[in-house]
């Protein structure tokens, strides 16, 4: 494991890119509430259906056509197969035992895949960014965000500091702004949909708040 606590890795890192601590505090919190960990120690991860869909494609047209043939055509390892993939499809965002079922499942039909198509760690950073990260594998990303909630910190300050408009946005407390480069640009309907009050108002509440 790493050496230095979630709360020095934060003064590190905001002094390193130059912006106000307590603009990161205000990520992380919105992000993760502020936590990298479960209890059991695996990483907090959100799995998105859509995204392994498209990084493992062959995989997914092979389920279209195994999924339209009789069932009892399939052997047992095809059957398991579709299996996971309905895991895998059925994955709303929801309890981290649901989240760990469907990535579980993602990552016996392909490892990588489900890797890239996970966020991970206080803050919540996509897979697919690992280069944009420094690292040159996604299992180098991931290793690394188990070693501590410090190295997730670096990970999610690397994502600001490689994103100048992203960057700029937080300096300026443009709360929407940073949503939106963050979390795309549905943010607000995705809140919406999931009854939870968007990111920007949550930003913006506890910054004041600090």
């Amino acid at each position: 494991s790493s050496n230095m606590t979630k709360e020095e890795a934060i003064k590190c890192e905001a002094y390193r890119i130059q912006v106000d601590e307590k603009l990161l505090r205000t990520f992380i919190h919105v992000e993760s509430g502020g936590t990298g960990f479960n209890g059991d120690g695996t990483l907090i991860i959100q799995f998105e259906p859509h995204h392994f869909k498209n990084y493992a494609k062959n995989e997914y047209t092979k389920y279209i056509r195994l999924n339209n043939t009789a069932q009892k055509e399939l052997t047992q390892v095809e059957k398991q197969f579709v299996a996971d993939f309905n895991i895998v499809l059925a994955n709303k965002i929801s309890s981290q035992l649901e989240e760990y079922k469907a990535f579980n499942a993602a990552s016996r039909i392909n490892k990588t895949a489900a890797m890239l198509s996970t966020s991970i760690g206080l803050g919540q950073v996509m897979g697919f960014n690992h280069k944009r990260l420094g690292y040159i594998t996604v299992d180098e990303m991931w290793d690394d965000a188990k070693k501590g909630e410090d190295r997730q910190v670096f990970q999610m300050v690397e994502f600001i500091n490689t994103d100048s408009r992203l960057k700029n946005a937080l300096k300026e407390k443009n709360w929407h702004l940073v949503a939106t480069y963050y979390n795309g640009a549905g943010y607000k309907e995705l809140s919406q949909k999931h009854g939870f009050t968007p990111y920007d108002i949550r930003m913006r509440d506890y910054y004041n708040k600090l």
